[in-house]
């Protein structure tokens, strides 16, 4: 429980740690969030002499598309993220969180052929109607919601039929973004105060712990979903966004109307009636995948 509770907790504040380095051209941070990722995931790995499922991944073309597949959603999803936090959407960006369980029923419903529940058709149509009001009384689509929230679910509906546990698929997807992001690295290399090597001894510490700072919550979430109820856990997701959506409003002092407040309550409400329908049936409720924000 205290595993899962501190892996959402930090997914949570993680906003403060890219607000510690303002300014970093948004691309520069998604390649060394890959490339730090990728070589602590490998250092993790090489201790626990875990690699004998890396040749039957390389030499599977099915399980080899899933994971390109998915490596392209977690680069979208971090982009996304990345620059939503940079440029003062925080709030937004939690709201891509809090309708991700939502968005898991409605990509069921149309891809995997499953049946959603009445309450989780009442969820669904709540929480539609909540992002059709952010829409009209913004005058624009909550894109950055809900490109989060379509990321993620997506890579979650892969990352559910993935023959690979959480650590391993991470390792897979960080070697298949790693050729890109490893050039545009060495493209940046020094060329100004916030690349890769920089001349301040804070600004490459900073750059270097995005690896930690990506798999420690993605190991504390991989140990508790061994020891976890799937309810339980689907349960404690909602911190992540919670935090998110406070840091935004009181730290950050980003602007949210009473309007606005009208449109993220009715997607609360659609949480509420989608996480009480699964609490009452035990188990209704998915183990969500690590949160790739």
């Amino acid at each position: 429980m205290w595993a899962a509770a501190l892996a959402f907790t930090l997914w949570g504040f993680f906003p403060l740690y890219f607000r510690l380095q303002p300014g970093i051209f948004p691309p520069e941070v998604l390649a060394n969030r890959i490339v730090w990722s990728l070589l602590l995931v490998t250092i993790v790995l090489t201790w626990q002499s875990r690699w004998s499922w890396l040749g039957p991944a390389l030499r599977s073309r099915r399980v080899m598309a899933s994971f390109v597949a998915s490596a392209l959603l977690l680069s979208a999803n971090w982009m996304t993220y990345i620059w939503a936090v940079s440029n003062g959407h925080v709030v937004e960006a939690s709201l891509g969180y809090f309708i991700t369980p939502l968005v898991n029923v409605g990509l069921g419903f149309f891809l995997l052929g499953e049946r959603p529940r009445r309450a989780q058709w009442i969820a669904l149509g709540v929480a539609a109607a909540g992002v059709v009001w952010l829409t009209v009384s913004a005058g624009r689509l909550p894109w950055i919601g809900l490109v989060l929230g379509l990321s993620f679910g997506a890579y979650g509906l892969l990352r559910k039929v993935a023959t690979l546990g959480a650590l391993e698929g991470l390792t897979l997807e960080t070697m298949i973004l790693a050729p890109a992001a490893i050039a545009a690295m060495t493209w940046w290399w020094g060329g100004s105060a916030t690349s890769f090597p920089a001349p301040t001894l804070a600004t490459n510490v900073w750059l270097v712990g995005l690896g930690p700072a990506t798999t420690a919550p993605l190991l504390l979430f991989a140990l508790a979903a061994r020891k976890l109820s799937m309810t339980t856990l689907g349960l404690l997701q909602y911190l992540s966004p919670t935090i998110q959506f406070l840091l935004g409003i009181w730290l950050f002092h980003e602007p949210f109307s009473a309007t606005r407040l009208v449109g993220f309550a009715l997607i609360w409400i659609a949480l509420a009636l989608y996480t009480l329908d699964g609490w009452r049936r035990r188990g209704g409720v998915v183990a969500p995948e690590p949160a790739p924000s």
